[in-house]
């Protein structure tokens, strides 16, 4: 990609996408797979034979496997060398929050500490707050936390922030008061990252446990994720000294929302780990359970759900590192010693948010929908706490309240797109003013296809953008300013930009497996794209025709039906065969069915 032209965030829904600007996980370095494969290694030999005991918070083996981690570079991936740290590029870092993943509870840990916990840090500390906390945070000798969420801050943080920093007489110290919820390692870390407002300016600060007037309140009782610690975290005439302040004052949005924008991403890349471990010990006891004279895993029914298990899982894979190249390619060649490099690199992560919401809601709900088919297939045993599907059901759900729930995420999606448009960074308008005027003189039947694999699939991939560039201009001629209100019709729009960025990413991903392996060695590819393309567009169909129907009436609706008709016209393939040979490849493999 560092030959080509960086695309711009949001930017895949305007026209055909470079699959040389599309990273795929079939394009790891040796590197990649080894840190990957460490990764791996480090969850399957010290945190699944402890699992009973992380999920009854054993604070001291939590501590202890934190520092294990850090001693093999897994807190330090983000950390500069020069402050005790790795410095690995960001697919890296994806790799190893992939195989964390797998680890429940231990994995909320390790997310919490090395993301929102530490990245503040990393991004936007200076030079004597980098040396001095760091070290520590990346050798997991310290554990870290994030404080941002109050009892009446939640989804809008910023303006909902009741906790208060006030300059000490002395002018060496920031007073804080406040409570914090909901906070991740908030009883067992040494180290927040905590939000207040200085004369209404919200701001952040680093703030350490030792500190006169810090304490974390009881233990939550949880659903899930129950290894974890989940506490409040109290402010009491806390004294900060006016170091600990992280950038500026009133530069706490940028902290916030640049983190959670990581912290994005690197969600869905963890529930991508998670969903892989969940299909692993299915296809397993799908194998092992016998009924009716046979294994279950030999029974059409269970076939189509590990086929649809690892479909998803595929289509969550290549939105995931699609991002992630996009990321690391706009911030290779940033000097990380440049006095503006925070600038810099918020706003390089920053021009991909739309695409970290969508990885956070890709991979939460790939997540949701493994581990509920994971339990069906286990029958009875599903429900038990003895067997590992009744956990992993529990932990998957808090996923899609991280990180912004995802009706907060889906907002951000057309939201941010809306806005860019509005300012003239990203032609959206023009685009779809355009299609509003070639649509009724298009044709289905004029379109001729290559006879080559995918053409349809690349086809279709081209006319579900097309077809959210539709319903959107017709949704900003209707309700113009007013559209930010319609949140049903925003959350469709989402969804659709959603599936057109995961079908795009899964067909691109495709056709270089083609190139590289040839379509014989590809065909899991192929036919998982060609079930999640037939899954897909029927869904784009009813999202698109609820839009208009909100829009419009008698014959206006009619005609602006007739536009979706033509962009989403598709015939179903045998998707019932293709499921049969990739649950057989699963089977075959015992899990994921391609690497």
């Amino acid at each position: 990609m560092a030959d080509k032209q960086i695309p711009q965030g949001g930017g895949f829904l305007l026209g055909p996408t470079d699959p040389a600007a599309v990273f795929t996980p079939e394009e790891f370095s040796d590197e990649h797979k080894m840190i990957l494969q460490t990764t791996l290694d480090f969850v399957a030999n010290e945190i699944q034979p402890n699992w009973e005991k992380i999920e009854e918070k054993d604070h001291a083996l939590i501590k202890k496997l934190m520092a294990q981690a850090g001693e093999l570079g897994l807190l330090g991936s983000d950390v500069p060398e020069e402050y005790g740290g790795l410095g690995l590029d960001k697919i890296s870092t994806c790799c190893i929050t992939e195989a964390i993943g797998g680890a429940g509870s231990f994995a909320v840990a390790q997310g919490a500490h090395t993301g929102i916990g530490t990245l503040p840090i990393v991004y936007f500390g200076n030079a004597e707050q980098k040396a001095k906390y760091l070290p520590d945070l990346a050798a997991g000798s310290k554990i870290a936390a994030y404080c941002l969420t109050e009892a009446g801050a939640g989804s809008d943080a910023v303006g909902g922030c009741r906790s208060k920093a006030v300059l000490s007489p002395d002018g060496k110290h920031y007073i804080l008061n406040g409570e914090k919820m909901f906070i991740t390692n908030g009883g067992w870390a040494d180290t927040f990252i905590v939000f207040a407002k200085v004369d209404g300016a919200f701001s952040a600060f680093i703030v350490e446990r030792g500190f006169p007037g810090v304490s974390s309140g009881a233990e939550e009782k949880k659903m899930g994720i129950k290894g974890s610690s989940t506490t409040t975290v109290i402010l009491q005439d806390a004294q900060v000294p006016v170091e600990n302040l992280l950038y500026e004052v009133g530069k706490g949005p940028a902290i916030a929302m640049n983190v959670l924008n990581i912290g994005r991403y690197k969600l869905g890349a963890a529930a991508l780990g998670g969903s892989k471990i969940i299909l692993d010990f299915a296809t397993r006891y799908a194998k092992g359970r016998v009924q009716f004279g046979k294994a279950i895993s030999e029974y059409g029914a269970i076939k189509e759900k590990l086929a649809r298990m690892a479909t998803k899982i595929y289509a969550s894979e290549s939105v995931i590192y699609r991002s992630v190249g996009l990321i690391e390619a706009s911030l290779t060649g940033l000097d990380k010693a440049a006095a503006d490099y925070a600038e810099k690199s918020s706003a390089a992560i920053r021009e991909y948010a739309v695409e970290c919401s969508i990885d956070k809601v890709h991979g939460s709900e790939v997540l949701d929908f493994v581990a509920d088919e994971a339990v069906q297939i286990h029958g009875g045993y599903g429900y038990v706490a003895e067997y590992p599907a009744e956990r992993c059901y529990r932990d998957a759900r808090i996923n899609r309240i991280f990180e912004g729930t995802n009706e907060i995420n889906r907002m951000t999606i057309p939201g941010e797109l809306l806005k860019r448009a509005m300012k003239g960074k990203l032609p959206l308008m023009a685009a779809g003013q355009k299609l509003l005027g070639e649509i009724m003189e298009y044709s289905p039947m004029m379109v001729e296809l290559p006879e080559e694999p995918l053409a349809l699939q690349a086809h279709m991939a081209e006319m579900s953008k097309k077809s959210v560039i539709y319903v959107a201009g017709l949704a900003a001629q209707t309700f113009m300013e007013k559209l930010i209100n319609q949140q049903e019709i925003l959350l469709r729009l989402a969804d659709m930009i959603i599936e057109s960025f995961a079908v795009e990413s899964c067909v691109i991903r495709a056709q270089k497996a083609i190139k590289a392996l040839g379509a014989d060695k590809a065909l899991p590819y192929i036919q998982m794209t060609e079930i999640y393309m037939d899954e897909m567009l029927p869904k784009m169909s009813v999202w698109a025709n609820e839009c208009l129907a909100a829009m419009a009436e008698g014959d206006d609706l009619r005609t602006m039906l007739i536009g979706v008709r033509k962009l989403l016209k598709y015939q179903p393939l045998n998707a019932l065969t293709l499921k049969r040979a990739v649950a057989d490849r699963v089977i075959e493999k015992n899990g994921y069915p391609i690497g």
